[in-house]
């Protein structure tokens, strides 16, 4: 591709990362996205018992997966930002598709499950949003149902950047059962205690409208939900099985709570790679950059263990 290809893939890939940053002040809960066409990339409904409606996601397949009807492939379930970021489903698709083909990266079915504007990829307190029943309880397992996986933990990766790092995080040390590897891009919430005048990328309004539509305005709850003690409650099953990585820039307001969160797993004893891009900040494009081929090699080692077939 040209350089001025790139340019573009990387505005686009970098929209849909941060989603559109005004997420957090709309509260319509949209179950079903707008539709977004790119090659291989297919949206789908299913029906949520949890939701009690139709939930949709998208899905690619790699071209392998129509030639060889036998074979089983992983999954990565990649958890995107606050506002739902859909422009730049099409690109970011692209960059995981070229990858494939250059073989830097394993033939691998990509599920973007719809995680609302907002939803922050757990339930809220007052039961409108099962977010993380819908992924856990249901999406998993109808994927799996639905497509040739490899229904295993072997077979499983975990990745979200923003809010979905936040929710990769919690989601993927809650269930490490589930996952062979996490990957946390500029996480956040991490902090301990929500402080609507001290959040790193929202303004206090914005913050106070988060912290009462998911966790109800509770402390306490909102810090049941966080990464921080799903840590602490699975940490001796954290010791071996699942690669864990948190990676942010430097530059970024949410570097701070995100070397707290190192630090915390490092007390906790939980392995994990730790990687802070220089002068890079909110910005996913700038971090994909920083870590250059080492990124690839994050997902080669993830599927280091797959069954045989």
């Amino acid at each position: 591709m040209q350089r001025d290809g790139w340019k573009i893939l990387v505005i686009a890939v970098s929209i849909f990362l941060l989603g559109a940053q005004v997420g957090f002040a709309q509260p319509a809960r949209q179950w079903v996205m707008p539709n977004v066409e790119a090659p291989r990339l297919q949206q789908v409904l299913f029906d949520s018992a949890a939701a009690k409606t139709k939930v949709s996601y998208f899905i690619y397949t790699p071209e392998v997966y129509d030639t060889e009807k036998d074979r089983r492939f992983p999954v990565l379930y990649w958890l995107h930002g606050s506002g739902g970021g859909m422009r730049g489903l099409q690109p970011l698709t692209r960059h995981f598709d070229g990858a494939m083909r250059a073989g830097k990266m394993a033939p691998m079915i990509i599920v973007f499950p719809n995680g609302l504007a907002d939803g922050m990829w757990c339930n809220s307190k007052d039961g409108k949003t099962p977010m993380e029943t819908v992924v856990i309880k249901e999406l998993i397992p109808h994927i799996d149902a639905s497509y040739r996986t490899i229904a295993a933990r072997e077979g499983r990766i975990l990745e979200g950047f923003s809010m979905g790092g936040y929710g990769a995080g919690r989601l993927g040390l809650k269930y490490h059962d589930l996952f062979a590897a996490v990957s946390m891009i500029a996480g956040g919430p991490l902090q301990e205690e929500f402080k609507v005048h001290e959040a790193p990328r929202a303004d206090p309004q914005e913050a106070q409208l988060l912290l009462d539509m998911t966790y109800g305005g509770d402390q306490a709850y909102f810090k049941a939900q966080s990464p921080w003690v799903t840590a602490e409650q699975n940490a001796a099953g954290l010791q071996t099985g699942t690669l864990i990585r948190q990676v942010v820039g430097d530059a970024d307001e949410v570097y701070q709570n995100n070397r707290k969160f190192h630090d915390h797993l490092t007390q906790l004893h939980i392995p994990h790679a730790f990687l802070v891009v220089p002068g890079v900040g909110h910005n996913p494009n700038g971090i994909f950059q920083g870590l250059g081929e080492s990124n690839w090699e994050f997902y080669r080692q993830a599927l280091a263990n797959l069954p045989a077939q």
